[in-house]
């Protein structure tokens, strides 16, 4: 007897409450419900549920296994995804959350290059900085920069965030270049209205920096705060995606580069690989591979030890 899908009987006997509501579910008998059963716990060697006349419920193997059980037939279901979908070409439509910042200097063009090489493809950018819940704004897919992952989520990493420190040439030559962390204590300082409001972050040779930096501006948009550093307002502290096309013009300048900032991964996000659709697997395979874990973007920058 096939035992994957006696786990499936299993699992729907437990999700159903009863052999009968999981037999009507599965449109089988409730003798080969039964039968299932009885195969996996002879495979298993323990007893997985305690049976009456008008409920079932767990045993302690059961609770253990339970859970496992789930997890296999996951895992049997992607494989097979992969297998019948290997030849089929990505089409469908596909929701995507990204911030502002990111959507704008990397993924737009990413979304280009990604339908463009599918044409059955459709991709729907929703861009904001807020937080967004997948499930209750039908989102398939969010991009997000953080090392706190949701332990709902499945996450994929596609790429790491680095960060720098960097302001116009016209500020420098006007207030001075910091030296060290500390230094910004004195400049003006262009901070995010939500990341880093308690203070910027740096090491170095194992010692730990926290800055209380301020001025007199700051923004709820990282591309804001990129733009009043580009219009010489002071020193900001961006991720690398954003600034490395000023950096590479000359328009900003890096600085502190000999310390260092914290790392951030950049994933993406969603809710289930069960039954994942082959658009969502392509792109999440075409993102990773077009961002890397060495991101081109990082080329224009020092990169402290």
């Amino acid at each position: 007897m096939d035992r994957l899908s006696a786990m499936r009987v299993f699992i729907e006997v437990v999700d159903q409450g009863s052999l009968t509501a999981a037999a009507d579910k599965l449109d089988m008998s409730r003798a080969m419900v039964s039968r299932y059963l009885a195969e996996l716990e002879s495979w298993l060697g323990v007893r997985l549920l305690h049976r009456s006349t008008r409920s079932v419920g767990l045993s302690s193997a059961g609770q253990e296994a339970l859970p496992r059980c789930r997890k296999m037939l996951e895992l049997a279901e992607d494989v097979q995804g992969i297998t019948l979908n290997q030849n089929a070409a990505p089409h469908g439509l596909i929701r995507v959350a990204s911030s502002n910042s990111f959507a704008q200097s990397h993924l737009a063009a990413a979304a280009a290059a990604f339908v463009a090489k599918y044409p059955q493809t459709q991709l729907e950018l929703i861009v904001g900085d807020r937080s967004i819940n997948l499930v209750d704004e039908r989102i398939d897919l969010a991009i997000r920069i953080t090392n706190d992952l949701d332990p709902n989520l499945i996450a994929r990493k596609l790429s790491i965030c680095r960060s720098v420190v960097c302001a116009a040439p016209a500020y420098i030559a006007e207030h001075g270049m910091p030296q060290q962390p500390d230094d910004l204590l004195r400049h003006q300082c262009l901070n995010h209205a939500f990341f880093g409001k308690n203070g910027w972050r740096f090491s170095k040779d194992g010692q730990a920096f926290l800055v209380p930096v301020s001025g007199a501006i700051s923004a709820n948009d990282a591309n804001v705060i990129l733009q009043a550093a580009l219009a010489g307002a002071g020193i900001a502290h961006q991720p690398t995606f954003s600034a490395a096309p000023y950096l590479e013009s000359g328009e900003l300048v890096q600085l502190l580069a000999d310390y260092h900032s914290d790392e951030l991964g950049i994933y993406g996000l969603y809710t289930s690989r069960r039954h994942m659709p082959i658009i969502l697997r392509s792109l999440l395979d075409f993102l990773a591979e077009r961002f890397g874990n060495e991101p081109s973007w990082d080329k224009v920058i020092q990169v402290a030890g």
